[in-house]
């Protein structure tokens, strides 16, 4: 089996909770008294634009729920979804250090939009963790679309067979590993580090 020389992370589900899925997206929902099928609608129009990069936080907003007057501020909805995000400490802490062991390209491949991406980025410490981010905002396409796979591999320059890719949801899994990359489904942190030193992958 080839060595493997880098790996690729999901975030929202293996590093941090999700940003905005369907939990914290109801969450907010009932906190700030919102139809969730009429947002829901909404949300599916324009998620992918969102994702893709191609219209901010701000503008995804507008669109969802400031379409019309509300008792609450844009800052206000923001001021509460931006907290929803959490880290996971101990993937965060195996992440950190298979990073500070120098044997790794570190890299993700996460759907994100930009203003969440950017932000989680920040405020949990990823750029030190990653050398890169291949998260669908930046790149314009999502996962589990083949092409962000295949950018991932063609921007490290790594061959399929040294690289895995970890994420919690099997869709997510099959492209990666229908192009050579080793793929783990994440269920908890120590499930993750015996599935890595099977592959030979140690801090």
């Amino acid at each position: 089996m080839a060595k493997i020389t880098a790996l690729f992370w999901d975030v929202g589900g293996v590093l941090l909770s999700n940003a905005w899925d369907h939990t914290q997206r109801k969450q907010a929902l009932d906190h700030f008294g919102l139809d969730e099928s009429e947002f829901d609608d909404r949300h599916d129009m324009v998620v992918s634009s969102f994702e893709r990069g191609k219209i901010n936080l701000q503008e995804y907003l507008e669109r969802t729920v400031f379409y019309r007057p509300r008792p609450f501020t844009l800052d206000d909805f923001k001021s509460y979804m931006l907290p929803l995000s959490q880290p996971n400490p101990a993937v965060l802490e195996f992440a950190r250090s298979l990073a500070n062991s120098g044997h790794y390209l570190m890299s993700t491949i996460n759907n994100e939009s930009t203003d969440l991406n950017l932000h989680r980025i920040r405020t949990f410490g990823l750029h030190q963790i990653f050398d890169l981010f291949v998260s669908s905002c930046f790149v314009g396409f999502r996962k589990p679309e083949k092409p962000i796979y295949r950018m991932a591999l063609e921007i490290t320059q790594r061959p399929p067979e040294q690289c895995c890719f970890i994420d919690d949801r099997a869709l997510n899994l099959e492209c990666a590993a229908k192009l050579g990359m080793h793929v783990i489904q994440m269920q908890n942190a120590d499930q993750l580090r015996r599935d890595l030193q099977t592959l030979g992958v140690a801090a």
